[in-house]
């Protein structure tokens, strides 16, 4: 399945005992895969935790609504990280290709659409490449 995932800017909860917390607001966005699509509601968020040696933690909690009208759960947890300098051009908004950082998460599932049920014991890893203004995701479901 793959997820172009529309976010807001950065907003720093300031410096924590484990380092700066960051929380990211979903916006909207749209999903397609071979057995559902849809679009990704907007109210989500991503809580992160940027920590000291330089991993972004991420705790991305967010909804999709099906084209039949089911509505899906997901929490997508992770990291993201790499070299100093890439991770500082992802800061200021720069193209970076993603093959330069490390960007993965688990991702689970929950749902009351009697459909879609098989989501409610799926997990999926995810690759993904983070832009201004989008988060793009492919997630893959471990069988």
């Amino acid at each position: 399945m793959s997820l172009a995932v529309d976010v807001g800017e950065v907003v720093s909860m300031g410096a924590a005992p484990l380092g700066e917390r960051r929380v990211v607001n979903i916006l909207g966005g749209t999903f397609e895969g071979p057995d559902l699509r849809g679009e990704v509601l907007p109210g989500g968020a991503d809580r992160q935790l940027a920590r000291d040696d330089g991993v972004v933690e991420l705790d991305a909690h967010y909804a999709l609504k099906e084209q039949a009208g089911g509505v899906i759960r997901v929490v997508s947890q992770g990291y993201r990280h790499g070299p100093g300098e890439i991770m500082a051009a992802l800061a200021r908004g720069d193209d970076v290709d993603p093959r330069e950082y490390f960007f993965r998460t688990l991702m689970r599932f929950e749902t009351g659409a009697p459909y879609l049920a098989w989501l409610n014991r799926t997990l999926a890893v995810t690759t993904a490449e983070r832009q201004v203004r989008r988060v793009l995701l492919s997630a893959y479901r471990l069988l």
